[in-house]
């Protein structure tokens, strides 16, 4: 197993969290913010991101998944689910990575089903070269090719997401 160059290094990654709180902390402005994490890969960036938003917010969280190593099962599985009462509430949703949008459209049509005031995706990548699912992203943070990266929560088999940076990652044989 290899893990290449960084693709984006931790000065790219904070850079780009501040810009995208920066617009989140505008577009929420005197409303009922609830930050919902998907875990397990979008800790770190959630972390880093509701820090740098200038609005009060709660955050909450949902662990989902239909990734086996590095490919989709194509069913998802809902673990955990959010413990805050969402009707009513402007929900964003934060997630590390949307590459087929299988999962990231699950959790979106469950929680719309919760009758949120607003609903919008935060997303620190998006691979749109891979999608299966058309779904609106509202803030992104960078566009990537379909190559599969580890680092900054995102995984392979559940190891390198202490990476400080984002990188290529290549399974030898």
């Amino acid at each position: 197993m290899v893990v290449g160059k960084p693709i984006f290094t931790v000065e790219q990654i904070q850079g780009r969290v501040r810009e995208l709180a920066e617009v989140i902390s505008n577009d929420y402005e005197g409303k009922n913010l609830l930050a919902v994490g998907i875990l397990r890969g979008a800790f770190m960036f959630l972390s880093d991101l509701v820090r740098a938003i200038q609005v009060p917010l709660t955050v909450d969280f949902v662990v989902a998944g239909s990734y086996m190593k590095e490919s989709t099962t194509g069913e998802v599985k809902v673990y955990y689910d959010v413990r805050e009462d969402v009707k009513e509430r402007d929900v964003l949703l934060v997630e590390d990575i949307v590459d087929t949008g299988i999962t990231l459209n699950h959790i979106r049509e469950r929680m719309l089903l919760k009758r949120p005031r607003s609903l919008k995706i935060c997303t620190l990548l998006d691979k749109k070269e891979k999608r299966l699912v058309d779904i609106p992203l509202d803030y992104v943070g960078f566009q990537i090719p379909n190559e599969f990266v580890v680092g900054y929560g995102l995984d392979y088999d559940n190891r390198y997401r202490n990476l400080p940076y984002i990188a290529a990652f290549r399974k030898t044989i």
